[in-house]
């Protein structure tokens, strides 16, 4: 599956992370951005809570700004309840935590998404 501008869709929500690397390293915010519901929660920058797609767009903006580079971490199985999972990447850092939904398509997308809960 893809969205109207050719990028693979989650299909389980597992691929979220990785298509989130891709994404990341190629620069493409807007790829990002589509990654989210529209009114999802992301704990970014530090310290901060970041809402909806607006704020999300901004802070991925400024933080491809100096075009980091981030490696696949150790995905782990998505605990599922329903049209909800929990997904979660070991990284050389620390780890992450995410809830997709599944969407009405078949699609998956983050709602919450924590990249930094250790570390």
């Amino acid at each position: 599956m893809s969205d109207a501008v050719g990028r693979e869709r989650a299909g389980q929500p597992e691929n979220l992370s990785r298509f989130f690397v891709e994404r990341a390293n190629a620069g493409d915010v807007e790829g990002l951005v589509a990654l989210y519901e529209a009114d999802a929660v992301l704990a970014f920058p530090s310290g901060q809570v970041t809402t909806g797609a607006q704020a999300i767009r901004q802070a991925y903006e400024q933080m491809l700004a100096d075009r980091p580079q981030f490696a696949p971490g150790d995905q782990r199985p998505a605990l599922h309840n329903g049209d909800l999972a929990l997904t979660s990447t070991r990284t050389a850092t620390g780890a992450t935590v995410e809830v997709a939904r599944h969407q009405p398509d078949g699609t998956w997308l983050w709602i919450i998404d924590h990249p930094s809960i250790l570390g």
